[in-house]
């Protein structure tokens, strides 16, 4: 991804946004389901703690596409990319935290425990910055103007 304002942008509002909807188009089809994202880069590349034994892991291996979706009270982010299954100890013993313990108790030493990197590709983020009366007065102000409602929205592509 290149280094814009929007691309900066997207990272920020996804520093903020812990869970999301990943998307996978393995063999069975289109399959979603939440994840805890661990990190963000500073050119929107995710990292994921996952399960191996997954449905999820296995779709990945068989095709690399993938969707994400996070949101927030006040912004929202979606993001395509590719997906590959990581073997790295190093990097899954620097993320791993006590949320992932849950799933796999075994810790960053159980074989189980792999990562997920996503690499996007597009991105399109929603934010409509500032208070809940700042979008309040934006959605009245719509709705007696007739005009849209403000939000700041970009999109990041390669």
């Amino acid at each position: 991804m290149t280094d814009t304002e929007d691309t900066k942008k997207l990272v920020d509002l996804l520093k903020d946004q812990h869970i999301g909807m990943l998307t996978t188009y393995g063999p069975d089809g289109p399959r979603s389901l939440p994840m805890a994202r661990q990190e963000v880069e500073p050119d929107a590349e995710l990292w994921f703690i996952s399960a191996r034994d997954t449905a999820h892991t296995r779709a990945i291996q068989s095709e690399p596409s993938v969707a994400l979706t996070f949101s927030s009270r006040d912004s929202w982010v979606a993001l395509t990319g590719r997906a590959a299954v990581v073997d790295d100890d190093a990097k899954l013993k620097e993320l791993w935290n006590t949320f992932a313990e849950a799933w796999l108790p075994g810790g960053p030493e159980d074989p189980n425990a792999v990562l997920i990197k996503v690499e996007v590709d597009h991105g399109e983020y929603w934010d409509t910055p500032g208070s809940k009366v700042a979008s309040l007065i934006s959605f009245a102000k719509s709705k007696l103007t007739g005009e849209p409602y403000e939000s700041d929205h970009g999109t990041v592509t390669p």
